[in-house]
């Protein structure tokens, strides 16, 4: 882990277009939900998720339209979380949670998005606070142990995904980044719509392949 405190250059992570509104977000999760059926999920994850007429649609190649999301959060909900953690929640996340709130069935090593309750800073969570430490211990990992510290987590699994509120564009977004322990060197990407994004591009690819 030594030594990989710098990040991966964002340019092949961009993704066009920023989803901001909750009407935006919910078109969007709609499709992702419809890829990720059709591509990622497995035999035990299809039986979980589709009823036997969906099934049977999906193996003969047919569109299946699901929700995999949460129910959208209220609003005084989010406003509690930006509370308790003392900030604002950039655009394209309120609109994300105010569509969801929460995502679980996604194409990343993350187990999925947090609902805005379960949102936390990195170093406050078990496992964020446990790799923090470790990182802390090897010298040349200042600049991530940095990054960690002042980040929030909105997705954690093996991976994690984090926003840094201290690095906001123009457009009101933070930095988002995504972090496997395993390997360091965070990945860094102009927004949280962004972040999921570049999931459902992967997904599209492989798709079409």
């Amino acid at each position: 882990m030594s030594g990989m405190s710098e990040t991966t250059a964002p340019e092949e992570n961009e993704v066009a277009g920023v989803l901001v509104t909750p009407e935006e977000w919910r078109v969007f999760l709609k499709r992702y939900g419809e890829l990720y059926v059709k591509v990622r999920a497995d035999d035990d994850e299809l039986v979980d998720l589709l009823d036997d007429d969906q099934l049977e649609a999906l193996d003969q190649g047919e569109r299946v339209e699901l929700w995999l999301g949460e129910a959208p959060a209220r609003e005084e909900a989010l406003v509690a979380s930006e509370e308790r953690l003392g900030v604002r929640f950039p655009p394209s996340l309120r609109g994300f949670f105010l569509a969801s709130d929460g995502w679980t069935h996604l194409d990343a090593w993350v187990d999925g998005v947090h609902s805005c309750g379960s949102v936390v800073w990195m170093r406050d969570s078990e496992a964020g606070g446990r790799v923090t430490d470790t990182y802390d211990s090897i010298p040349g990992n200042e600049d991530d142990v940095q990054l960690f510290r002042r980040s929030i987590e909105i997705a954690r699994g093996e991976d994690f995904w984090l926003l840094d509120p201290t690095d906001a564009g123009p457009d009101g977004e933070w930095a988002a980044y995504e972090f496997a322990p395993k390997y360091g060197n965070p990945t860094k990407y102009p927004g949280f719509s962004a972040l999921i994004r570049s999931g459902y591009e992967s997904m599209a690819e492989d798709d079409a392949d």
